[in-house]
């Protein structure tokens, strides 16, 4: 058996990333699960860049603040105690608005843990 308790603010923030990254996954040595937990600031985003993933279902968690999730189709905003889940092949873009008043604190799920992420190219898909 095995068990953890992590202290988040604690986990070293993972480099050149658009927003501070800090894997509680890494941290736990979890093998089946990725989950991160995010501080982003008004202007920054969460991913590198619009994305999909062949399996890995993908939740994002509001914890704090409002996210705004940008899709092929639509535009979403996420508020605190919401949660965003994409699909696997569902292209998406998470961010928080420059002109926003918070910085957003934002927990990411996925499962299963593979590296199966593919940036987005609109004109590909046409």
């Amino acid at each position: 058996m095995g068990y953890h308790v992590i202290d988040v603010a604690a986990l070293p923030v993972t480099p050149d990333r658009p927003s501070d990254r800090r894997s509680i996954s890494e941290a736990a040595g979890l093998e089946n699960l990725g989950l991160h937990e995010f501080q982003v600031a008004p202007g920054e985003m969460i991913p590198l860049a619009m994305h999909y993933h062949d399996e890995q279902e993908e939740v994002l968690y509001v914890v704090a603040g409002s996210v705004s999730v940008e899709t092929p189709d639509d535009e979403f905003t996420v508020p605190a105690g919401d949660a965003f889940v994409a699909e696997p092949e569902s292209p998406h873009n998470a961010f928080v608005p420059e002109d926003a008043d918070e910085t957003a604190r934002v927990l990411a799920i996925g499962a299963p843990k593979v590296d199966d992420v593919h940036a987005y190219d609109p004109e590909a898909d046409r």
